[in-house]
């Protein structure tokens, strides 16, 4: 190689304005150290990747348009360039545009490797021979050069040896299935999570940063933190989330004291436990675990709660999975994979009720779909190396499989025909400082706990409702209704399942399982739900993965199915819990298409069926409410998911209004662009709020939130007054008729989506048209760079996602807007 290779690198690039590692000599490393790898995705003019091993103190670079593959049938093109600075591995942002490279640059995979042979004589020869050691990749590689000296560009290919890793292309595609950058998700070393995970050591727990001190009177648990998605790579220890309650016991001269979460001492209420704690050789300490009973092998709360509340309780487990104190020492700062080596090695085989909680050696998504498979209740997250803290931070974290959390008790309604007996119970949750209605629950209890929680209740009746009024608009006793419930004091706390939270922020399809006395009600707040697909999703076997389905682009079958179960995480909040019409393309979209909106026409496994009752005199309305049911719906040969302005807790109560900007013939992109921006105005001088969309095929939908609380009539009559004024306004942009011929050169916007039962294409649904374009959300600052309105497809969207670092829809969720102001405007 050249004495100065990095001359090249520094010719090309303008370091006064890009961001890039300036290059002034290679790096000296000792020769000991391993050698780095890293694979940068770069959005430059087009996606590829960058592929660079670290030899003799630069980075040889590659750009591989495709991205490798661990399918040795899969020969791909790699571009040798430039060398690059080894500090280059680290660098992840944006070239500037006229820029060298300009776009975006991602830590798409690193790691270390290792040649085969001598890796100096393998680059003069043009067959390099390697095995990477990365958070993606791994096993043998090879680069051999193709082209002929003398080449405009020098090509090699980039392909997998057949070893322990290859796998076919249609089995897992490495570039599909894990898009996004290792430093903002890391991974941990893709050979530990596959090999060698959770190995226990046989060697002795270091106690080493242990101190002497004395017991404590009082200690108060570590809380565990809700998560939304699953961590990635090494350094966690799972364990079951046990359906039970926290219980510390306290050991002093050998006599053991049970302490509950809240400091309650149950010694007394579960006196042969303590016994069975007192079988441990210990004679001080403090323990951490939970009790449950075990049903069929599993935690049942209730037989757990009647075991407590009885005078057998010999049922109850004591699953200890802590230890932080020991002996006249506090392990606290003891890292915690050593505090419960030692733990384990202290329960032994003492006794057959107090019990070690065992971790599970595997990935955690792979735990996750097992736990929630078996029916467990979720699974607890800890960092290895961490203290054990009095409070609720990120080191524990908690991720439930069933929708399931405790709520304050906020009022009740007798039960119908039997006043002595709840018939509901009004729920709420603490949000921003004040309780927020969330919801009731009308089942989950037999007459016994109906009548014992209706005297409970009654006893704290009020007058005055805990939460503001306002909240409650859409629910059967909001504003304006007839009914009232009894309202108490905020003091008692209930368990509930559920099947999911609304977009208004209610729960639905509840069910009682507890009132939950260790839980104060100040410390109740809307829990986090795993909806990370990679953790929660099934794998579906694709039919016919290769038939064409857009012929203009050759995107398959398979391609589609990909791309929906990758954008799940993405999607599902834009489709939960919406009435769905399915536009299905059994033949690809050049042959017939249709629109399902009901079951009884095909089956659709995964997907959600509503009762007939929901919406008289039509068929069952289906919703697509997670990642199974969107990627069987792919399979089923859905190409296009269209939803309702409402859900079905308030079906016949829109809780957003749509403006579908529609260019008639001869409209620019960029009076589409403007069009759109008008709208925006409109709806600003109006006091509302409103998101921006592509549409995947010609236009844009503005998007507007509200609170469920008028009728689709009134909706649509707002939609269609606030179009013809636009109309009126400008006359020569807009158009508040429907037709070809009456928007040529000017932009319809559609206002008729906002009817009764009208669909619109939701965010991130692909189109049944030529390239596949797909609705894709995007922020107002974004509007007057798009470049049409099918921007992205299904074959660039989910690239486009990976380098994404915000949500430009952040805000939406909780930004219910009422109508009233805007319909006083304008009329």
């Amino acid at each position: 190689m050249a004495h100065d290779s990095l001359a090249r690198y520094r010719d090309k690039r303008d370091f006064r304005i890009t961001g890039e590692p300036g290059a002034r000599t290679r790096t000296r490393r000792a020769t000991t150290k391993p050698l780095r790898f890293v694979i940068q995705k770069h959005w430059a003019r087009r996606l590829h990747y960058d592929f660079r091993l670290e030899l003799d103190g630069v980075l040889l670079s590659w750009a591989v348009p495709k991205g490798p593959s661990f399918d040795p049938s899969d020969k791909r093109i790699a571009i040798h360039v430039e060398d690059h600075p080894v500090d280059y591995a680290d660098f992840e942002g944006t070239i500037p545009p006229k820029q060298y490279g300009a776009g975006s640059v991602i830590v798409w995979d690193n790691g270390t490797w290792e040649p085969v042979g001598d890796a100096q004589a393998g680059m003069a020869k043009g067959k390099l021979e390697f095995a990477l050691h990365g958070q993606k990749l791994a096993g043998r590689w090879e680069l051999v050069r193709i082209s002929k000296p003398g080449d405009a560009d020098d090509q090699w290919m980039l392909f997998k040896k057949r070893d322990q890793w290859a796998r076919p292309h249609e089995e897992f595609d490495v570039i599909t299935a894990l898009p996004d950058s290792v430093v903002a998700h890391p991974l941990g070393s893709i050979e530990q999570r596959e090999n060698s995970r959770g190995v226990k050591e046989a060697s002795e727990p270091d106690l080493s940063a242990a101190v002497k001190a004395p017991l404590p009177a009082r200690l108060a648990p570590q809380l565990a933190t809700p998560t939304a998605r699953l961590p990635q790579g090494d350094g966690w220890i799972i364990e079951t989330k046990f359906d039970g309650y926290r219980l510390l016991a306290r050991i002093v001269d050998a006599k053991a004291h049970l302490i509950t979460r809240n400091g309650h001492d149950w010694t007394r209420k579960l006196a042969s436990l303590a016994k069975e704690v007192e079988t441990l050789d210990i004679s001080e300490g403090w323990l951490d675990g939970e009790i449950v009973v075990l049903r069929d092998g599993l935690p049942d709360f209730n037989a757990l709660q009647n075991a407590i509340d009885g005078h057998q309780n010999d049922a109850i487990l004591y699953f200890l999975f802590d230890v932080p104190y020991w002996e006249g020492r506090d392990l606290r700062r003891v890292p915690l994979r050593e505090r419960r080596a030692h733990l384990a090695r202290l329960i032994g085989d003492h006794s057959d009720r107090v019990r070690f909680s065992e971790s599970f050696d595997a990935p955690a998504a792979q735990v996750f779909l097992a736990a929630a498979e078996l029916g467990l209740e979720g699974l607890m997250l800890k960092r290895a190396d961490s203290v054990y803290s009095s409070s609720r931070n990120a080191d524990w974290i908690k991720a439930k499989c069933r929708l399931r959390q405790e709520f304050v008790v906020c009022g009740f309604a007798d039960r119908e025909g039997a006043p002595g007996e709840i018939g509901s119970l009004l729920l709420g949750v603490n949000e921003d400082g004040q309780l927020r209605y969330a919801g009731n629950v009308g089942t989950g209890w037999d007459s016994k706990t109906a009548a014992m929680l209706r005297n409970k209740l009654a006893k704290l009746a009020t007058e005055a409702a805990p939460f503001p009024l306002a909240n409650m608009r859409g629910s059967r006793w909001g504003p304006a209704r007839t009914s009232a419930p009894q309202w108490v004091k905020p003091s008692l706390v209930a368990e509930v399942e559920f099947a999911e939270w609304t977009a208004s922020g209610l729960v639905r399809q509840a069910s009682f399982k507890a009132l939950r006395s260790e839980t104060p009600a100040s410390d109740v707040h809307r829990e986090a739900v795993l909806v990370d697909p990679k953790a929660s999703r099934i794998t579906v076997k694709v039919t016919n993965p290769e038939r064409v389905i857009d012929a203009t682009t050759g995107i398959t079958k398979l391609d589609l199915v990909r791309y929906y179960e990758s954008v799940a995480d993405w999607m599902l909040p834009h489709l939960a819990a919406r009435p769905v019409a399915l536009l299905r393309a059994p033949d690809g979209i050049g042959g017939e298409v249709f629109f399902q909106k009901h079951a009884e026409t095909t089956k659709l496994p995964g997907l959600a069926e509503h009762p007939a009752a929901l919406w008289p005199g039509h068929g069952r309305l289906l919703t697509v409410d997670s990642a199974d049911a969107l990627v069987a719906a792919a399979q089923l040969n859905v190409v296009e998911f269209h939803t309702w302005n409402s859900t079905v807790e308030d079906l016949l109560q829109p809780d957003r209004v749509i403006f579908d900007l529609d260019p008639g013939e001869g409209v620019s992109w960029q009076h589409v662009q403007e069009a759109a921006l008008l709208v925006q105005t409109l709806l600003g001088e109006l006091g509302l709020a409103a998101w921006l969309k592509t549409s995947g095929g010609k236009g844009l939908h503005v998007v507007v939130p509200l609170a469920p609380e008028l009728d689709y009539d009134t909706v649509k009559a707002f939609s269609r007054a606030a179009v013809q004024h636009l109309a009126r306004a400008i006359p020569q942009r807009f158009v508040a008729k429907s037709g070809p011929g009456n928007r040529k050169g000017r932009v319809f916007v559609d206002y008729l989506r906002n009817g009764t039962a009208q669909t619109t294409a939701a965010a991130f649904s692909a189109r049944a048209r030529p390239g596949m374009g797909v609705s894709m959300p995007v922020s107002w600052d974004q509007l007057l760079q798009l470049k049409s309105a099918d921007q992205w497809n299904v074959g660039n969207a989910r690239e486009y996602l990976s380098f994404r670092t915000t949500d430009p829809w952040s805000g939406f969720w909780s930004s219910a807007q009422t109508l009233t102001g805007a319909i006083e405007h304008l009329g």
